[in-house]
């Protein structure tokens, strides 16, 4: 059995709501900078998926975490993976993924949208590899540590203090009992912030805060001393990702776990965090690593006793699924993150939706990932690529 067929999809899709908040039609353009987060996010839902198809008929979907230009991803694929994938066993995957890794190493792409279609591609075949053995991706892992896998509400997109407050509370009625604040506005404003969700939720709730790198040492050390008597869960990308020294001293410092990883891809890049003690909690997103290597990155943080919080923020059904699995197959699991609004739009692209109710993800339980994807509505939401 070979692959003869390498299919992508990059998308954009109207949501109702800006991601973590605002109107999609304030501006003309698609993108805009962030000043508060240092970064140009999208106001649509922008994604790459990626269909691999075997002579046989088998077909496998992935997604890379594309939240901006996903036509990047397309066009490496196409132009780049497909002519080493085609031909070959989809049972090779990790020979395949190595020469994928190698294409460009020696030119310095061991990052960003190079790793980001590897990523897409690996799950993909993970999935296929499922579909053909009839066997969930987790039981391919090894198996399924847990059959549901905790999850936290990430964001509380509203604009005001009032409305993040009854937001958490809704989903707390709900049951979903752990919240993320999107934050890094300032020390005592963040401050502010927290102790109102406390009040809000009661001491039982876990919450977590999000500073998006905006603190140096010294802030970050003390917003965690400040916000440790209200029971912070975890800290979150609280200074420059670049900045493994100031991680390994405010880790030093700090009352609260220190969680870090989204940016990173793979375990050359999280292992310097790791053996300098730099992190509490790791957070790799599978957009980013793919399974493979996010399985690689769960097996080192192990031997140094950290928890792995797979982050999960725009990724639609494909990263969604691949999150779900590697969730259940990992012992280290801390928790994962739910995004409702792209969790809803996620579903809309799924002939059978995923389930997340009571504060956990239901881990589907038929071949490959457990999605079907709708190709009707996708190709609705194709963009033309422009590279």
């Amino acid at each position: 059995m070979k692959i003869s067929h390498v299919e992508c999809f990059p998308l954009r899709i109207t949501p109702e709501q800006v991601y973590l908040g605002g109107k999609t039609n304030e501006e003309k353009t698609d993108y805009y900078y962030r000043p508060e987060y240092r970064c140009v996010y999208s106001r649509k839902m922008e994604t790459c998926l990626v269909k691999i198809t075997t002579d046989e008929g088998h077909v496998g979907w992935g997604e890379a975490l594309a939240p901006v230009v996903p036509q990047v991803i397309a066009e490496l694929i196409t132009h780049l993976f497909a002519p080493l994938l085609k031909g070959q066993s989809p049972f090779s995957s990790a020979v395949l993924n190595s020469r994928m890794y190698d294409a460009m190493r020696d030119r310095g792409h061991i990052t960003g949208y190079h790793i980001d279609a590897l990523a897409a591609v690996d799950i993909a075949l993970w999935d296929l590899k499922g579909k053909i053995l009839n066997q969930p991706v987790y039981q391919l892992l090894g198996g399924a540590y847990r059959n549901n896998v905790p999850c936290y509400v990430s964001g509380l997109p509203e604009p005001d203090l009032a409305a993040r407050c009854a937001l958490a509370k809704r989903w707390q009625e709900k049951g979903f009992t752990a919240v993320k604040l999107a934050l890094g506005y300032g020390v005592k404003e963040d401050i502010i912030n927290v102790r109102a969700i406390r009040e809000t939720l009661g001491e039982e709730a876990d919450i977590f805060l999000d500073a998006h790198w905006n603190y140096s040492v010294a802030q970050a050390a003390d917003l965690a001393n400040a916000l440790h008597p209200l029971g912070l869960g975890f800290l979150e990308a609280p200074l420059l990702p670049e900045d493994i020294a100031g991680h390994r001293e405010l880790r030093a410092k700090s009352p609260v776990p220190v969680a870090l990883g989204e940016t990173e891809r793979t375990r050359y890049q999280f292992r310097p965090f790791i053996e300098q003690r730099a992190a509490d909690i790791l957070q790799p997103d599978v957009g980013r690593t793919g399974i493979s290597e996010l399985m690689h990155i769960a097996a080192l943080a192990e031997t140094w006793n950290l928890q792995v919080a797979p982050h999960l923020s725009v990724g639609l059904g494909p990263c969604i699924a691949a999150s779900i699995h590697v969730a259940a197959a990992i012992p280290n699991l801390f928790m994962l993150e739910y995004q409702p609004p792209v969790f809803a739009i996620a579903n809309q692209l799924l002939n059978t939706p995923l389930v997340c109710e009571q504060g956990h993800y239901q881990l589907p339980q038929t071949a490959g990932l457990g999605i079907d994807i709708n190709e009707d509505r996708v190709r609705e939401s194709l963009m033309e690529t422009t590279c």
